[in-house]
């Protein structure tokens, strides 16, 4: 079964605490085993100096897999995050964060994601998560 841009967009919309749906994430592209999130730049999410936060950015990894998942498994499925990494490589000002979460392993119980942010207009690497989540459902 193949996700829908609008049947991810309801995913976000409905599993989300409000104050990730503040950070104002849409979904751009699922396909296979991937997602695209777009994160809006927003004077809002920006830290001391201007950059992007990365608290902002670590959210937004996690939404991202978590649509990643769905995305393989045709629909949404109760799941919770186990584990999270990042790295931060370059600051991000004034730009969207196109964020692209690839599930690495999808089996029964537990998921494995590598997630890359770029600044919109570049491929240039501004910060590399990892996660796992367990598939609770």
């Amino acid at each position: 079964m193949t996700l829908t841009l609008a049947a991810a967009e309801k995913i976000l919309a409905d599993n989300f605490a409000p104050w990730v749906l503040d950070l104002g994430l849409a979904v751009v592209a699922v396909e296979g085993r991937q997602a695209v999130l777009r994160l809006p730049w927003s004077d809002r999410l920006a830290r001391e100096g201007g950059g992007l936060s990365g608290q902002a950015l670590m959210a937004a990894a996690d939404t991202a897999t978590v649509i990643a998942v769905a995305t393989a498994r045709g629909g949404f499925v109760p799941m919770t995050t186990v584990q999270q990494s990042i790295s931060f490589q370059r600051a991000v000002v004034g730009a969207d964060v196109l964020v692209r979460a690839r599930l690495t392993k999808a089996g029964k119980r537990m998921a494995f994601a590598d997630i890359t942010m770029t600044a919109e207009g570049t491929e240039e690497t501004a910060a590399h998560a990892t996660a796992v989540y367990a598939l609770l459902g």
